[in-house]
């Protein structure tokens, strides 16, 4: 797959069929991954992946706590959205949540429904592997960015697999019970979650696609020679 198409066709699945994924290819993603940019070449990510067993095992965990702990959960380690959003944040972030919901058919006001899909993160979507990153509480806003940045490129080598992703940092809400399933050092906090594997192409939520600011919104250009 030519890295445009790649690019091009990535979006956040939020349903997985449940074929399974090689061990073999998880490896191989998370190793091409890692020639993400890497300030200083400090490569600041650790990827903890799980599969069969461990991921039910992690659902059947959360599952009874879903109908009483939504949205909030054990409260986030680090904030994702600023608060108060300003625009146009907010209007973005809107505006996707209404597409997500439109194409399910759940009303704004039915938010019983609503948590019930926000609920399928914790299922991750279906998926049949479930990978975390976790980063060094110690570090800067520079090896924030290098998680990114790789997350974004297990996201596009996935792609090269003819699988699809769904980065989720709504795990985070849940990050005292993925630490201690996880056994993760004290030096160490997730960052995300994602889930990895094949899309139902068939469902409804899988059907729409988040829209992308234009590019002179976002980009301005000097110095260039004149076209002709």
């Amino acid at each position: 797959m030519h890295v445009f198409e790649a690019v091009a066709s990535r979006y956040s699945c939020r349903a997985f069929l449940p074929t399974p994924v090689p061990e073999a290819v998880v490896r191989d993603i998370l190793a091409r991954a890692a020639r993400a940019p890497s300030a200083g070449n400090m490569q600041p990510w650790r990827v903890y992946a799980l599969a069969g067993k461990r991921v039910e095992e992690l659902k059947a965990l959360l599952a009874p706590r879903m109908a009483t702990e939504l949205p909030k959960g054990e409260g986030a380690e680090y904030v994702i959205y600023p608060e108060p959003l300003t625009e146009p944040y907010r209007s973005r972030r809107f505006e996707v949540g209404e597409m997500l919901y439109r194409s399910i058919g759940v009303a704004r006001e039915d938010r019983p429904a609503r948590y019930r899909q926000y609920a399928r993160n914790y299922e991750f979507f279906g998926a049949p592997v479930a990978l975390f990153f976790a980063r060094e509480k110690a570090h800067g806003p520079a090896q924030w960015a290098d998680i990114g940045g790789f997350l974004q490129t297990v996201a596009l080598v996935a792609r090269g697999h003819g699988l699809h992703t769904c980065p989720q940092q709504a795990w985070v809400s849940f990050h005292k019970t993925v630490r201690a399933f996880l056994k993760l050092p004290d030096n160490l906090m997730i960052y995300s979650g994602m889930a990895l594997g094949y899309a139902d192409e068939t469902a409804p939520i899988n059907s729409w696609r988040s829209p992308r600011e234009p590019l002179d919104s976002y980009a301005s250009f000097e110095g260039f020679p004149t076209d002709g």
